[in-house]
């Protein structure tokens, strides 16, 4: 799945490594992105649709594009891929370039990326990322399959990057058939009592020292790269956050309302320190499996995000994995209380921009990009 080495060694051939340009969308996470990729002195390139959005960026001047490309739809993305190859650029992706170009057009994006891009198969579906999550270790929410068996809280998920629109809550059959849109995939899951954490973490395949990821299966004894813990956050969603101010559900019902889990912001946050070692249990996990997901995977690259919750009984379950930067990570542009340890100032957008730089540095480029 995605970009095969041969081609990627193609596109790079033409590539003066010397005078990279970090690409992004300009949404989502770009803040981060363009501003680290400038602390790491890249030069930078926004994308975007409408003069609106290039205007709001010369608001923070730190994080201001050095070059703009203006398209009237983001699928044009796909006729400027000499356009960017000519200009050096390496595309980092996030939630918004996904959703708006498709996941299709991603994958066939004639332009070098950060990441691994053959994740997204896998990624892209909530079955196939319980596979993949079970082979890493993870506990997760039970499934539902048929609504007919609802007997308890669920909750019910579209697919997509689409930050919580369109979720609800059902605790029956009932409650499904009144909010749920047929037209659309949906997962059930159990709808599990705890509080939500997103934990960040960044894995650099090139890496020799830190805390290394131990192989599974055919890589059973090999240490994969250094896994590190960048951040975490939790979300504030419209309106379920403010829905018990209201009364109980049935009342809100009563009402003609209902909660909805649209992400309207995100808070920093930090976790009791005995959690740590069983969250890095998770995401080395997580990561040993990615080389396992099928022939030849070339597993994670980069940033990625365990979306967890931990019970009263302090165990985790994980609902769901996000393969690239969160716009959960957008609190800690000067860095976290976690990244800091390591290197004051790090965010993620700018690690991203560091693992980038080094790989140039070591001459090994293609491995951190596809």
């Amino acid at each position: 799945m995605g970009v095969d080495t041969q081609t990627l060694r193609k596109w790079l051939e033409s590539y003066d490594t010397n005078s990279i340009t970090i690409g992004v969308v300009a949404s989502h996470s770009s803040l981060q992105i363009l501003h680290g990729a400038r602390q790491e002195g890249f030069r930078t390139l926004g994308i975007a649709v409408g003069e609106n959005r290039r205007k709001f960026y010369s608001a923070f001047p730190g994080a201001d594009p050095d070059e703009w490309l203006m398209l009237e739809n983001y699928q044009q993305m796909l006729d400027y891929a000499e356009w960017f190859r000519e200009r050096n650029v390496i595309i980092i992706p996030h939630g918004s370039l996904v959703e708006y170009l498709g996941s299709e057009n991603f994958k066939g994006l004639e332009v070098p990326t950060f990441g691994n891009r053959g994740i997204l198969h896998w990624e892209s579906s909530r079955e196939r990322q319980r596979q993949w999550l079970a082979m890493g270790g993870c506990s997760m929410p039970k499934v539902i399959d048929d609504p007919h068996d609802i007997d308890g809280p669920v909750i019910v998920k579209y697919a997509g990057a689409k930050g919580g629109e369109g979720y609800f809550i059902a605790r029956d059959y009932r409650d499904f058939k009144r909010n749920v849109n047929i037209e659309q995939e949906f997962t059930i899951q159990e709808y599990v009592l705890g509080c939500r954490y997103y934990l960040h973490f960044f894995f650099d395949p090139i890496a020799k020292d830190g805390y290394q990821v131990q192989g599974i299966g055919k890589n059973a004894g090999k240490n994969l790269g250094r896994l590190e813990l960048m951040s975490m956050d939790r979300r504030d969603e419209s309106n379920v956050d403010e829905f018990y101010k209201l009364g109980s559900l049935r009342d809100l019902r009563e009402m003609s309302l209902e909660p909805s889990f649209v992400v309207t912001g995100n808070q920093p946050v930090v976790i009791r320190e005995s959690l740590l070692p069983r969250a890095f249990e998770m995401a080395e996990g997580t990561v040993a499996a990615s080389f396992e997901l099928e022939e030849n995977s070339r597993g994670m690259i980069g940033s990625f995000c365990l979306e967890t919750i931990v019970t009263d009984k302090l165990e985790f379950r994980v609902f769901e994995i996000s393969a690239r930067i969160v716009a959960g990570s957008n609190p800690f542009v000067g860095g976290s209380p976690y990244s800091d340890i390591n290197e004051p100032f790090m965010s993620t957008g700018r690690r991203i921009a560091r693992s980038i730089k080094k790989a140039v540095s070591n001459d090994c480029i293609e491995d951190i990009l596809s």
